[in-house]
């Protein structure tokens, strides 16, 4: 098996890591759980809000750095 040609691109690799930590954090941001501090509804909402955003942004960063 020929390591050096294992991928493609050189920064596929990379992509998967940090798509992967991407959606690592946002799933530990949700099991924190934001909404039980006692800040503002708004506040939870968005920061709720913007965990899932973070989560689609490193799939689809895996995603794409996977596609052919």
């Amino acid at each position: 098996m020929n390591v050096t040609n294992r991928f493609e691109d050189r920064l596929e690799p990379v992509g998967i890591a940090v798509g992967a930590l991407l959606v690592l954090v946002a799933l530990a941001t949700l099991a924190g759980a934001p909404w039980t501090t006692k800040g503002s509804v708004a506040a939870s909402a968005l920061q709720v809000v913007g965990a899932v955003a973070t989560a689609a942004v490193g799939a689809g960063l895996v995603w794409l750095s996977r596609a052919d």
